[in-house]
């Protein structure tokens, strides 16, 4: 932990939260960095695991799985020749899968594994049910089931009749062109 600390100590936050699912850990698996000295008021009261912060008993398991994750991500790091990075293949989709004006984003400055797409005209929601065996969501997990437009596209400007009709696509390190091919064929 003393390098982690040392580096998110530079960053100058108080607090630093991370998704193990983007590291290819079981959904549900987090960390919360809190700076020395920092405080939090406990969600739960009633015990005092993880310095009083929780009432719960930590999964230790699910803690080894982060760890060995964050190790497996460090080693990738310039390590392209293994597997590239998701970049270039986002570029393929994001050429294949749609005419560029149903692209929500800038064409280029984007994250690298993630293509958000709106289907103008079409049902999101069936098309997404189409794609059996395909990762993709109509929004992010924490507002599944909502029917409100993506606070995201929504502060990109995109006008809710095209947003209520985005799909969003990811990208991991394990994907690959033929995968690719295959969800633009079944679009």
């Amino acid at each position: 932990m003393g390098k982690i600390s040392t580096r998110v100590d530079e960053l100058g936050v108080d607090l630093l939260s991370l998704a193990g699912h983007k590291l290819l850990t079981p959904k549900g698996v987090d960390a919360l960095y809190v700076r020395k000295g920092g405080r939090l008021e406990p969600l739960m009261h009633g015990a005092c695991h993880e310095s009083g912060r929780c009432a719960g008993t930590e999964n230790l398991l699910l803690g080894v799985a982060l760890g060995a994750a964050c190790e497996l991500a460090h080693s990738w790091l310039g390590m392209e020749s293994i597997r590239p990075a998701p970049g270039p293949l986002l570029g393929i989709a994001a050429e294949t899968v749609r005419r560029p004006s149903d692209l929500n984003g800038h064409p280029t400055q984007r994250l690298p594994n993630t293509l958000n797409v709106s289907f103008v005209g079409e049902n999101g929601s069936t098309i997404l049910h189409g794609l059996e065996g395909v990762a993709a969501s109509r929004g992010s997990a924490c507002h599944s089931g909502s029917v409100e437009l993506s606070p995201v596209l929504k502060a990109m400007n995109v006008p809710p009749e095209v947003g209520m009709r985005a799909i969003r696509f990811s990208l991991g390190r394990t994907t690959t062109r033929e995968e690719i091919e295959a969800v633009v064929s079944l679009l």
